[in-house]
């Protein structure tokens, strides 16, 4: 008479390998970046964010009619730590006068337009950008990326790329 007992399932290497990878898909899923961005969404914990980015000594034919393109435009995409973020708001760009700096013989410190500005145009800039993020104890997520002062940007506009770094961080009314 056949028996009614089966026999006991060992686990084997693969199948060991095989349970890893789904708990860590499904590890993965649960704490993407994506998902804790729309979480905040959800949760309202995004809040306006003001980023100023400083962007210096890009050569240009004609830097005042990039400040208007740039402004007209309204929106810039940005890259954060090679992270593409989406497109944010342009809330103006600031021309930077560049200057040079003298120290005379008898000591003084002397600072002048730098004349070559004219001459060889150089794009220097500040953009005041608008977006969303939300505060945490490591600084401020934007883009699901932390961003703080000192950190490397790319803005891309129709007909621009910079790079240029942040100058300047506001979380909440701006």
């Amino acid at each position: 008479m056949a028996s009614n007992t089966s026999p006991s399932r060992s686990w084997n290497l693969i199948d060991l390998g095989a349970a890893a990878a789904v708990l860590l898909a499904v590890a993965g899923v649960v704490w993407s970046p994506k998902l804790s961005g729309a979480l905040a969404n959800a949760t309202g914990s995004m809040q306006p964010v003001t980023v100023t980015v400083d962007v210096r000594g890009v050569p240009s034919a004609d830097p005042v009619a990039l400040i208007k393109s740039a402004e007209a435009e309204g929106r810039v995409s940005i890259v954060i730590r090679n992270q593409p973020h989406g497109s944010v708001t342009v809330k103006r760009v600031i021309p930077l006068d560049r200057r040079l700096t003298i120290l005379t013989p008898d000591g003084r410190i002397v600072t002048a337009p730098d004349p070559n500005q004219k001459t060889f145009g150089t794009f220097d800039g500040r953009f005041v950008l608008l977006g969303e993020g939300r505060k945490t104890s490591g600084g401020v997520v934007f883009g699901n990326q932390t961003i703080k002062i000192g950190a490397p940007v790319e803005l891309e506009g129709a007909n621009y790329r910079f790079n240029g770094t942040v100058t300047d961080l506001h979380v909440g009314q701006s």
